[in-house]
């Protein structure tokens, strides 16, 4: 388990992480959301004991992070901009991650790199952006590490490279226990991949909770109520988080499981009735605003 406990970082006498605690499980997927300038990838620096935090402490498996050989051999950060040697190739990469990481899996990465279509000898400098992410992405899924930190993993990858790269996610998972951690500033893109996702705003956790107990938790349902007063007697006793009307149409976001919220609606009388399932950004929406903020503004611009 990642514990971050209390953390803060100034930069310039700019806070740009404020009291962040968060605990990430062990062989799930995590999500880091938030814009730009939220403190994601200052708190992955943190995490892979890149930078030191100015203000709490961050354990990695109970071991502390900065300046430990012992506690960093479990993880591999790629960065926004991934780093490589100059001139190098990804045959050159491959040999001095292997000197770093004893277990790299050597077979594995040129398999990856064939089907990837990366020229193992051509310099990485002339790679396009995309094709670095490829590179970094299969260089840290080789290191065969326990944790995976990436910072905009799949930025400037093809849809179908971002759907390969999830499946890569989900195979190493299954065989070794892996537990990815991505930052990103886009919902979408982390929905049908995540576990548990914490969001950032002005470098504080807005929110950090399991993905289905947040789906399990909150119900979207549309009806039209066959009077006022069948509308007033369900809204009565239901934890309503958001209402919307359109003509007789309701649109009810409801706090509360499936069958709680049913047995309400089977005590009045509705013309029309339906339970749809939300996405992650209708979640996320009807969570923030019950905080006091609009996360249209904050995520999806």
């Amino acid at each position: 388990m990642i514990e971050i406990r209390n953390v803060s970082k100034t930069f310039d006498g700019s806070k740009a992480v404020d009291n962040v605690s968060v605990n990430i499980k062990e062989n799930t997927v995590f999500g880091l959301i938030g814009t730009n300038g939220a403190g994601k990838s200052t708190v992955l620096r943190m995490v892979a004991g890149v930078l030191e935090p100015d203000e709490g402490e961050i354990a990695i498996d109970g071991l502390p992070v900065f300046d430990n050989m012992e506690a960093k051999k479990n993880l591999y950060f790629i960065a926004d901009e991934p780093y490589f040697f100059a001139n190098a190739n990804a045959m050159d990469m491959q040999k001095y991650l292997t000197t770093v990481y004893p277990e790299f899996a050597v077979n594995d990465f040129y398999h990856y790199l064939m089907n990837f279509g990366l020229d193992k000898k051509r310099k990485i400098n002339t790679y396009s952006k995309g094709m670095k992410k490829q590179l970094a992405l299969i260089c840290g899924i080789c290191s065969n590490t326990k944790y995976l930190l990436c910072d905009e993993t799949f930025d400037g990858l093809d849809p179908v490279m971002r759907q390969g790269v999830k499946s890569i996610f989900a195979s190493e998972m299954e065989k070794r226990g892996l537990t990815p951690i991505i930052a990103s500033h886009n919902l979408r893109e982390l929905e049908d991949i995540c576990d548990h996702v914490g969001l950032l705003h002005k470098g504080g956790v807005l929110l950090s909770k399991d993905l289905e107990d947040m789906k399990c938790n909150i119900q979207k349902i549309q009806c039209v109520f066959a009077t006022n007063e069948d509308e007033a007697k369900a809204i009565s006793v239901l934890e309503i988080m958001k209402n919307e009307k359109r003509g007789s149409l309701s649109t009810l976001t409801v706090r509360g499981n499936r069958a709680e919220i049913l047995a309400v609606f089977a005590t009045v009388n509705t013309v029309f009735f339906e339970a749809l399932p939300l996405s992650l950004e209708e979640i996320f929406i009807s969570e923030t605003e019950v905080v006091g903020y609009d996360i249209k503004k904050l995520i999806l611009g």
